[in-house]
C-alpha cells in the first residue's frame, strides 16, 4: 500500500506496516510497489522462476558473446 506522509509517498506492507521505501513522487512509489508484488508472485510460482532463470541465462550468454567479439 502507498501512504502519503509529510508530503512524501511511503510504500508499506498492509499486513505488518513495514516500510519498503519513501519516495518524492507517487510514480516512484507505484514502481517500487510493482517490484515488490512481482517478486512476491515469483517466489510463489515455480513456472515464473524457471522463465526468469532462462531469461537471465540468455542475457549472460549474449553478454559473454558480445565481450568475446569486441
Amino acid at each position: 500500500m502507498i501512504k502519503k506522509i509529510k508530503g512524501k509517498y511511503v510504500v508499506m506492507s498492509e499486513k505488518t506496516g513495514r516500510k519498503f521505501g519513501t519516495y518524492k513522487t507517487k510514480k516512484e512509489a507505484v514502481k517500487r510497489l510493482q517490484q515488490i508484488e512481482f517478486f512476491k508472485r515469483l517466489k510463489a510460482s515455480p513456472t515464473l522462476q524457471k522463465r526468469l532463470k532462462k531469461k537471465v541465462l540468455q542475457t549472460k550468454w549474449l553478454l559473454l558473446v558480445h565481450l568475446l567479439i569486441c
